[in-house]
């Protein structure tokens, strides 16, 4: 399982200190899923090798406007293993799950943002998975805890009905909000979701790694396209 966190400087914890507290706490992986306006500086191949854990490289991009966000998608793609959007707005939910280059819709029910049955409908058919971001239960209290809760059970309902793509994170900005696997399947119970729902969208992160890093190796050899011939043409 992997957690995809916001290191430092759009989060407190550095880089190598998240790898080492979620290494401790049981995770395979964690993703940097720093905003573009605040990349964080890190070697990950020195980080896996210190802490035994693997550490993907990824952008969360904020934008203002669908244009603005479809600009950055194109000039990050090429370079990171995981692409999100930061949602919370139906322009910029609905311009997520329309696109295939993108990985993740963040935060899809922050905010004004909401989701429905076509946007999750064109998630299916893109690939894009949906976020069950739980920081909002873990840091937040009364009235607001309790709209919080009732948008996830709205998405799961939703995600359940079309089979739809998603993700889990609790959204850490420092290690010491990490939450072991264990601490965020009890809160799923509490929400009314199942410990193999729970522990399936915090693998996610994980396998939609492996696939990007298959994509982009040099191995890859897209379908539909042989292998003599693909190497004649390069």
């Amino acid at each position: 399982m992997y957690e995809a966190v916001y290191a430092h400087p759009d989060g407190k914890s550095t880089v190598a200190r998240f790898a080492k507290t979620a290494a401790d706490y049981g995770f395979e992986g964690v993703v940097v899923r720093n905003h573009a306006d605040a990349r964080a500086e890190y070697d990950p191949e020195r980080i896996r090798e210190e802490y035994g854990i693997d550490v993907v490289e990824g952008v969360e991009i904020r934008a203002d406007d669908q244009q603005q966000a479809s600009g950055a998608v194109g000039n990050h793609r090429t370079t990171e293993t995981i692409v999100g959007i930061h949602g919370g707005t139906n322009a910029l939910n609905r311009f997520a799950v329309e696109q295939a280059k993108v990985d993740v819709l963040a935060h899809p029910m922050a905010g004004n943002g909401d989701v429905n049955h076509v946007l999750v409908k064109a998630a299916v058919e893109n690939g894009v998975r949906l976020e069950f971001d739980l920081s909002g239960v873990l840091r937040e209290s009364g009235g607001r805890r309790v709209r919080i809760v009732q948008s996830l059970r709205k998405l799961r309902e939703i995600v359940d009905h079309y089979d739809a793509p998603y993700v889990v994170s609790a959204d850490p900005t420092s290690h010491l909000e990490l939450r072991a696997p264990r601490e965020l399947n009890a809160l799923g119970e509490q929400l009314g979701f199942e410990r193999a729902f729970i522990e399936d969208g915090l693998a996610e992160w994980g396998r939609l790694a492996e696939r990007n890093r298959h994509v982009d190796s040099e191995s890859f050899i897209e379908p539909g396209v042989e292998r003599g011939r693909y190497e004649e043409e390069s």
